[in-house]
């Protein structure tokens, strides 16, 4: 069976363009250059889930004119990746039902914590309603989709990756134990974070991505949560590897998820 990847944005926590810079890439035309916060929508004929919700994520589901979500799938707390949260309310408005939410103890704590209201004793009209379920490294399943998660380092943080039959999907990384890349191996599609250029105490930059990503040895590679000092995306393209490339805001890929 095969599943649809959307990229709904590919951008670093502040965005691109960035507010008030004048740099080339930011006052670039090239849509290419317009990256929203990173997330990604994962569908097969059934069912639609979302991993993160950004705190462009209603500029985001209106864009790809998303009708409804069956889950959300977060990676880790930080704002960048949870802020959006609160608009899931429409989907519940319009299905008339929860939404399961799946993410690791420490993202659950900071969900619990910024979206308070949500889980008040005493709960206001149309706030979020959402399903809690915790993740560790289990698989599980939302509908027919499979999802393993898995756990890289982003500086002293665990963030939860994703492998979703041959495609895997990793943001926010610095670090990758030897653990997960046996849980990576045979991947045919590998997406990871490529923050810039220059080193960067929790990110890989473009030169470490690029060594993951041939150690990782998948067939294709994209490069997500990109910033504005990455530098223009037609010139930074054409100096990538064979089989290596740059995500952009709107690619969709067809995967396989046996």
């Amino acid at each position: 069976m095969s599943i649809t990847i959307e990229f709904l944005g590919t951008g670093t926590s502040g965005g691109v363009p960035m507010i008030a810079c004048k740099c080339e890439v930011c006052k670039s035309t090239n849509q290419h250059d317009k990256r929203l916060r990173s997330s990604i929508l994962v569908k097969s004929q059934t069912i639609t889930v979302v991993i993160d919700t950004t705190p462009d994520f209603r500029t985001q589901m209106l864009r790809s004119e998303v009708e409804h979500i069956d889950a959300v799938l977060f990676t880790h707390s930080h704002k960048d990746h949870i802020a959006g949260l609160d608009d899931i309310r429409a989907f519940n408005f319009f299905s008339k039902k929860s939404i399961p939410i799946y993410a690791n103890q420490e993202t659950f704590a900071a969900l619990k914590r910024d979206f308070y209201y949500a889980f008040a004793e005493l709960k206001y009209p149309g706030i979020p309603e959402i399903n809690l379920h915790t993740i560790h490294h289990d698989p599980f399943h939302v509908g027919d989709i499979m999802f393993q998660p898995f756990s890289v380092r982003h500086m002293n943080m665990d963030v939860t990756a994703y492998r979703i039959g041959d495609f895997t999907y990793i943001t926010d990384a610095n670090a990758i134990d030897e653990n997960a890349k046996k849980i990576i191996e045979g991947t045919d599609t590998l997406v990871i974070n490529a923050l810039r250029k220059e080193k960067h105490l929790s990110h890989f930059n473009l030169q470490e991505a690029i060594e993951m990503a041939s150690i990782l040895n998948a067939r294709h590679t994209y490069f997500t949560h990109v910033s504005h000092q990455m530098g223009l995306h037609s010139v930074v393209s054409n100096e990538l590897p064979k089989g290596m490339f740059f995500a952009y805001d709107g690619l969709t890929l067809e995967v396989n998820n046996t």
